[in-house]
C-alpha cells in the first residue's frame, strides 16, 4: 500500500475523516453475479473543490484510491475494497474519535465476509451483515438512498 504515513500524519488524516469523511458499507445490486448483488466497503474524504489540496496530500500518503470532482463543487477522495479499507482503518483507528464505532463496525463486517465465502453464509451471517450495514448507514448523513432492513432481507433472500 505504498509508503507508511507516520503517526502524526495518521492522526491528521483520522481527524479529517472524523470531520469531512465518510465510511460506507454498501450492498449493490449486480446482474453480472450469480447472487445478484455485491458488497462494497469505502472510505471517502470530501472537500470543497476550491480547497482540495489536502485530498491530494492524503492520497499521496496512502498511494491508493482515486480523486474526482463532483458537479456540486465538491471533490472526493475514495478508497474502495475490503483489504484496502481494512488496512487503512486499522492504521487510523487509534486516532479516530467521532467515527470510531463506524470504523469498528466496518472492520467487523469485513472480518465476517473474509471468514466465510458467501456461498457458505447461513441466515445468521446475513442477519449480522444486515445489522452492520444498518449501523454504518444510520451514522451517515445522506438519507435518500438508504436501504431498509426489509430491503436488505429481500436482497439476501431472507424473506419468505
Amino acid at each position: 500500500m505504498g509508503s507508511r504515513p507516520n503517526k502524526e500524519n495518521l492522526a491528521y488524516i483520522a481527524g479529517f475523516l472524523d470531520g469531512d469523511g465518510s465510511l460506507m458499507l454498501q450492498v449493490k445490486k449486480r446482474s453480472d453475479t450469480s447472487r445478484g448483488w455485491r458488497m462494497m466497503a469505502t472510505i471517502c474524504f470530501y472537500q470543497d473543490s476550491r480547497h482540495s489540496k489536502p485530498l491530494y496530500w492524503i492520497k499521496n500518503q496512502f498511494k491508493i484510491g482515486y480523486i474526482s470532482k463532483r458537479n456540486d463543487g465538491i471533490t472526493e477522495y475514495r478508497i474502495n475494497g475490503f483489504e484496502k479499507v481494512e488496512n487503512i482503518l486499522k492504521k487510523l483507528l487509534p486516532y479516530v474519535k467521532f467515527k470510531e464505532n463506524q470504523a469498528q463496525t466496518v472492520l467487523k463486517a469485513i472480518n465476517l465476509m473474509r471468514r466465510k465465502d458467501f456461498s457458505r453464509f447461513i441466515a445468521l451471517d446475513y442477519k449480522k451483515l444486515i445489522d452492520f450495514l444498518l449501523d454504518v448507514q444510520n451514522e451517515n448523513y445522506q438519507s435518500s438512498h438508504k436501504k431498509t432492513k426489509q430491503d436488505l432481507e429481500k436482497i439476501f433472500g431472507l424473506t419468505p
